[in-house]
């Protein structure tokens, strides 16, 4: 009995996500007094692979194939599932990215174990794998609880502290076959070369008080001292002000930053429900009734024109002398 990691790369790299799903499966096999062990897919250096060590993985399952250099979701579940079998997996844990929600629900289906999603805590194993999470895009809380032997669980981005728990890591190749391939990438064109929005710790988005695209000047400047991601509110991606990759909200992406600055946003419900669950939120309006304010850990009343451009000027001063 194991818990089994699916240790997703990105161009033969691990991001912070994966070390967050690591230690969320690190703190569930001590709870399940077991082994944490996790299956990689794709082309990673061994020394890439061996920092899992870092955050308690004693053993890395290798899928190389030339076929799964770019993201497959049927093959990688394939994959995840096979390893997951070998080793008699109890739990797979993987980040609630893009391609973790793409494959979890497919590994899920082949174990014939109960999806999780979205965890920020901890599973009981000794209760049924019994837990709390939110639902309703934010809105309510969740307990629950199953009758599978088996869990697929997506831990939320920016969900779950990063914490070391270093041990020696052995690496091995798993022989698996893809088999038939009915979708394969050819090619993956990126939309940006910015901070992706779901992993992103710190973001600045704005909204129609922004009156126009040729003002957006601005908000890059900030994000860029800031080193964050930008975004934008749905009406402004509606009208092609801004790409609509960066469109947060309950139709958009949803988001869980550490910093989240809304600048020029009313606060609709349909927006909030993508950016609540950030750590911090900061709001910038010049309508002191703007439903943003209600759930702002800070806000600032104010013309956005005056009140950015003073943000800037701080942010710069601090870094002069940082």
């Amino acid at each position: 009995m194991s818990v089994l990691l699916f240790a997703e790369n990105s161009q033969g790299t691990f991001k912070k996500a994966v070390y967050e799903a690591a230690t969320y499966a690190y703190d569930l096999a001590q709870k399940m007094g077991s082994e944490l062990t996790a299956v990689s897919v794709g082309q990673v250096s061994d020394e890439e692979l061996k920092s899992l060590g870092q955050y308690g993985v004693s053993k890395v399952y290798t899928v190389s194939s030339s076929e799964l250099d770019s993201f497959v979701n049927s093959a990688y579940a394939s994959a995840v599932s096979a390893v997951a079998q070998q080793v008699g997996a109890k739990a797979v844990v993987m980040a609630q990215t893009y391609n973790g929600r793409a494959t979890a629900p497919r590994v899920a289906v082949k174990l014939g174990a109960a999806p999780v999603s979205g965890a920020v805590s901890l599973l009981d194993p000794s209760n049924n794998f019994s837990a709390v999470r939110m639902a309703y895009s934010g809105k309510g809380v969740e307990e629950f609880n199953t009758e599978k032997d088996v869990v697929v669980v997506t831990v939320k981005t920016n969900g779950y502290k990063v914490e070391e728990n270093t041990t020696d890591t052995s690496v091995e190749a798993f022989d698996f076959s893809a088999g038939d391939i009915s979708t394969v990438v050819k090619e993956i064109v990126k939309a940006s070369e910015g901070i992706s929005l779901t992993e992103a710790e710190v973001v600045v988005s704005a909204g129609r008080g922004m009156k126009g695209p040729e003002n957006w000047g601005m908000i890059e400047e900030l994000a860029g001292l800031l080193g964050a991601a930008t975004a934008s509110s749905k009406p402004v991606a509606d009208m092609d002000w801004r790409p609509h990759h960066e469109h947060v909200g309950q139709t958009g992406i949803q988001i869980s930053p550490n910093l989240y600055i809304a600048v020029g946003i009313s606060g609709a419900i349909q927006h909030l429900a993508g950016v609540s669950s950030s750590k911090n939120i900061v709001v910038i309006n010049k309508d002191p009734e703007a439903p943003f304010f209600k759930i702002a850990d800070y806000g600032i009343v104010g013309d956005l024109f005056d009140v950015v451009p003073q943000i800037i000027e701080a942010v710069k001063a601090v870094k002069a002398t940082a």
